[in-house]
């Protein structure tokens, strides 16, 4: 019998660099106006991250902020904001500008506003090339041909000498999404990428997320209302309020034990998951407030507050029996389950 080796056991290789490293980002509109507070978010290579939240929590901010496409009123802040190796705190503009495409490339929310009124879309595809000196026109040419036809434009030939008001607003939101993939980068943001799409569409743009992920390493940040579309392409998720994300784990982690109190109304109210029967929606009462107008913005429509919700500023701790779930809230209201058994 072979003696046992009495060699130490090898350490675990380390995690790969990660494409986008956040930590206590905040962004500002002019001295008194918060939308983003305190956002710690690693995005690593081949991994995508779903944000989800109601519409003023910041997450628009935040995808705009990776880019550098923030108004100039805008004041950032944090310890660390990196992007494919390059300090976006300390970078100027021509720095942001030589990130897009190559480092990070958007998919914006609104297709109908993405493109020039007054150009082709083939010329204005062909201008995001404008990288790769080498190739000919005919080679560029067939490359876009080929970026259309993957994301499934019809006639992508022809489409080339169309104008934006010409396709519908699904199609051209299909042509948006074919446009990030042309510039080929390490990390892809996806505001809201399939809106404007019906199922049958929404199901090959998620499965050709998924393929790019896999064929070509691509870290991808997605932004939906859609919870469905959240546990069908997310390996993590971070739910957002009010500029801070509170609760953050695996898509198994939210979607099965969800713990704060905010993620679990975001699931009462998913019209998936509405018991058979219930003659009207749920809602969340109250609207989104202001940014760090208390120490718990959730508070106010929280159903489970206890005294020191509005005393003390709610601790960023473990949570649950999942690796790497975390919530920030008082333990007082860690408690219950999801709404339903079942997922969207």
């Amino acid at each position: 019998m072979k003696p046992p080796s009495l060699e130490p056991p090898s350490a675990e290789p380390p995690l790969p660099a990660p494409v986008l490293d956040m930590r206590h980002v905040s962004v500002s509109y002019g001295a008194h106006v918060p939308a983003v507070l305190g956002v710690d978010l690693t995005i690593r290579p081949r991994e995508i991250v779903g944000i989800i939240g109601e519409s003023g929590s910041g997450k628009s901010t935040l995808a705009h902020s990776v880019l550098g496409l923030l108004p100039k009123t805008a004041r950032m802040s944090g310890t660390r904001f990196n992007l494919a190796g390059t300090d976006i705190l300390k970078a100027d503009r021509t720095a942001l500008a030589a990130l897009r495409g190559p480092a990070a490339a958007m998919i914006f929310q609104n297709p109908m506003t993405a493109f020039s009124p007054i150009h082709t879309l083939g010329r204005q595809l062909t201008d995001l090339l404008w990288r790769d000196r080498d190739p000919s026109g005919a080679q560029k040419r067939a490359r876009i041909v080929a970026a259309l036809a993957e994301v499934g434009i019809p006639d992508p030939v022809g489409r080339l000498d169309a104008f934006p008001f010409q396709l519908s607003g699904g199609m051209l939101q299909r042509v948006a999404i074919a446009a990030a993939l042309l510039m080929q980068p390490a990390l892809l943001i996806a505001d809201e990428p399939t809106t404007a799409l019906d199922v049958t569409m929404e199901a090959q743009i998620l499965h050709l997320m998924r393929s790019l992920r896999e064929r070509a390493g691509v870290s991808i940040l997605i932004i939906s209302h859609h919870l469905g579309v959240i546990a069908e392409i997310c390996d993590r998720v971070a739910v957002m309020y009010a500029g801070r994300i509170v609760e953050e784990g695996t898509v198994e982690a939210i979607f099965r034990a969800p713990r704060h109190p905010y993620t679990q109304a975001l699931f009462a109210c998913e019209p998936a998951l509405v018991p058979t029967g219930m003659r009207r929606l749920p809602v969340i009462a109250g609207e989104v407030p202001r940014p760090g107008a208390s120490l718990c913005d959730f508070a106010s429509r929280c159903a489970v507050k206890a005294a020191r919700c509005v005393e003390q500023a709610p601790p960023w701790t473990r949570s649950g029996e999942f690796p790497g779930h975390h919530v920030r809230c008082h333990g007082s209201a860690l408690s219950g389950s999801p709404p339903s058994g079942r997922t969207p």
